[in-house]
């Protein structure tokens, strides 16, 4: 085997899109990808300075989205260029944004999934990043991305994660097993 020195290189890494609003109620967006659940209803991101930063310590309500094949350019370039440098980043995105109906946080209509977050606390300095540790209060999903059952359909969505080995972003592919089942073979 082969040793590297220590990375950021737990795989996968979702492509998650931090949708808030500035003190004006202007839609912003970033991409994290240092993300996850925590527990059933509590979320963390790591976040570094940004403008979605800036928004959060003046509203702790803030929306993810998880990317998809079909935005990777718009997702890649939010994470790209900062609100603060670009006051027209969201209108290049093409990107249309409305009230998220449980948060003061806008919804992005490009995506299959979004949460719907407030913060619980936020650690580290303002400028120099930290974690948010967040409770998800509500999950909105397009009805086209239902399945039979009612529950979203996951397949259906072309999530994409994030590959920090190469820096490419690589698409969820098809269900190989069944959580919580297959493994009862073994028993």
């Amino acid at each position: 085997m082969k040793s590297f020195k220590s990375s950021a290189w737990i795989l996968p890494q979702p492509v998650l899109i931090i949708g808030t609003f500035d003190k004006n109620g202007k839609a912003n967006a970033m991409n994290a990808a240092w993300g996850g659940q925590l527990d059933m209803t509590d979320i963390i991101i790591s976040l570094g300075s940004h403008a979605t930063t800036d928004n959060l310590a003046q509203n702790p309500e803030f929306t993810v989205a998880f990317a998809t094949a079909e935005t990777v350019v718009a997702s890649d370039f939010v994470g790209i260029v900062s609100g603060r440098n670009m006051p027209d980043k969201m209108e290049r995105t093409g990107w249309k944004a409305e009230k998220a109906p449980n948060v003061n946080a806008p919804v992005f209509n490009v995506f299959p999934m979004t949460l719907e977050c407030k913060v619980k606390r936020m650690n580290g300095e303002r400028g120099g990043g930290g974690y948010l540790v967040a409770e998800i209060v509500n999950i909105l999903c397009d009805e086209k991305y239902l399945a039979a059952d009612g529950k979203p359909d996951v397949e259906k969505m072309n999530l994409i994660t994030f590959n920090p080995v190469q820096h490419t972003y690589i698409q969820l592919g098809k269900t190989v097993g069944k959580a919580f089942s297959d493994g009862l073979k073994l028993k």
